[in-house]
């Protein structure tokens, strides 16, 4: 399949899944690693060419996860995920699993310079007031708001009672919407609806890019395939 147009995920890559959720070992994986490289992998190449006119191609996560200073020693990860890059920095995210499809936009994780950035742009009442009516017109159309993590109070020197707490508690910001699994998971629907999410929160996006802006800081190690 590798090269063919993106036509979706086939339902054997749910199956996949759902057996990885099951028995999460070497054995399993090499058993059906054939089948992870037809019918997950391949459609998420096909989907990075798809796109790659328009947000740019790419970067496929590697499929094992770091278990050096975690407690869960499972080898694999049970998803496959898959991010680009826009021209301000905001990331456009999309991931497969057994529980459907996830496509999301933002800034989900942000380095220490953009964090203060952001922050100081939310405590800005004009910006800030900006970008409330953006998250409200997102949620209102369905997307998901959240971050890779959040305070539990206000950060260091923001008032708790802070107009808009909510948003600096966030360490950072993304906008997602979940689709389960359904019929259309199998065909070039998949495609239009990541299109559809990620062109729906542009105007995010470009808050983000004029505001925060990348990190001019080391980039990390990414975790590429």
């Amino acid at each position: 399949m590798s090269g063919a147009a993106f036509s979706g995920w086939p339902s054997e890559a749910l199956a996949f899944y759902e057996g990885l959720e099951a028995d999460n070992s070497k054995a399993y994986w090499t058993a059906n690693k054939a089948t992870y490289e037809e019918a997950v992998r391949a459609p998420m190449d096909a989907l990075s060419a798809a796109v790659a006119d328009e947000f740019g191609e790419l970067v496929v996560f590697r499929p094992y996860r770091d278990v050096r200073f975690s407690k869960d020693k499972t080898p694999y990860k049970t998803a496959i995920g898959a991010v680009t890059e826009g021209e301000g920095g905001e990331v456009y995210y999309v991931e497969f699993s057994a529980a459907g499809l996830v496509a999301a936009s933002g800034l989900y994780h942000l380095a220490p310079d953009q964090l203060e950035r952001h922050r100081a742009a939310i405590d800005d009442d004009a910006l800030g007031t900006e970008l409330e009516g953006i998250v409200a017109r997102l949620e209102a159309a369905g997307y998901t708001i959240g971050a890779h993590g959040e305070l539990r109070t206000a950060p260091r020197g923001y008032r708790r009672d802070h107009p808009r707490i909510r948003l600096l508690r966030l360490k950072g910001l993304i906008a997602s919407r979940r689709f389960p699994p359904a019929a259309w998971l199998s065909s070039p629907s998949a495609l239009k609806r990541v299109v559809e999410t990620w062109r729906g929160s542009t105007e995010l996006g470009r808050w983000l890019g004029r505001h925060v802006g990348p990190s001019t800081l080391p980039p990390p190690e990414l975790d590429r395939a």
